[in-house]
């Protein structure tokens, strides 16, 4: 580690694994992060993309953390293994890992017309990816000395009420939750604090439509406001700095006046 890298036990700086890291919120997560002194683990699918990431990260820090890419499915387990694998390698440890990537899947479509390749592509991203990514981090923590870290999951407010149509994207999130009560249960003998952030509407690539229309529970198409997806990063930063005798076990981000708490 160098010098501005703590030793996990003060929440403050240290390594972070950032999935999802080439685009949407997953960028904007890891270019707060390098901005604050972070050293982070970028991985994605594609390696340019990872690395426009790292350049816009760098136009935009007077100083920064170091920076790790490496390209990764997080539905394969030996893709993981090699993402975690690499990180310790470069930096000796994991303090934090932000579990991002995932998929929307085919939006729109009714729940009697969904392949099932669709179907099995949404969970093997969004829940599997997950789940072998927490795991991996899970033993680096709780073998590494110091002893622990931090998991954030990034849930959805899908997690909690469900757009029309999005049956695979809903059921994941709503195992997500799941996942991240049964890690942070597991890992409080290990000093491994794992917590839920559930984002609505942060502007990305992927929410642009939401500015256009989309089917709202009552069958009209509709625009729906957003927020700045740096918004999302703080939060999510503030999250990673805590002590690890400290967690936000589940937060909420959204846009002020999207359709959420009315939904249905």
């Amino acid at each position: 580690m160098n010098a501005k890298e703590t030793d996990g036990r003060t929440g403050r700086t240290g390594v972070a694994v950032v999935t999802g890291a080439g685009s949407g919120i997953g960028r904007a997560v890891t270019i707060e992060l390098l901005c604050a002194g972070w050293s982070v683990a970028l991985a994605g699918r594609r390696a340019e993309t990872l690395e426009e990431t790292v350049s816009r990260a760098a136009a935009g820090a007077e100083s920064g953390g170091e920076w790790l890419a490496v390209p990764t499915d997080v539905s394969q387990p030996a893709d993981v293994e090699a993402l975690f694998a690499a990180t310790v390698e470069r930096f000796g440890r994991v303090d934090v890992l932000f579990n991002n990537a995932g998929t929307s899947g085919p939006g729109g479509v009714p729940v009697e017309e969904l392949p099932y390749e669709a179907w099995r592509h949404v969970v093997d991203t969004n829940l599997n990816g997950a789940f072998l990514c927490a795991q991996a981090a899970y033993r680096q923590m709780k073998g590494q000395t110091p002893q622990g870290g931090r998991i954030i999951n990034n849930g959805s407010v899908s997690a909690h009420v469900p757009r029309p149509r999005s049956v695979a994207y809903t059921a994941t999130k709503h195992a997500l939750t799941g996942l991240t009560k049964s890690l942070a249960l597991d890992g409080r003998p290990y000093r491994i604090a794992v917590g839920q952030i559930d984002i609505g509407n942060a502007a990305t690539e992927m929410t642009e439509r939401m500015r256009t229309g989309v089917l709202q529970a009552n069958g009209e198409i509709a625009p729906e406001p957003v927020m700045d997806v740096a918004d999302v990063a703080r939060t999510v930063r503030h999250m990673a700095e805590l002590p690890l005798e400290a967690n936000v076990q589940f937060a909420t981000v959204l846009a002020t006046g999207m359709p959420y708490v009315g939904r249905g």
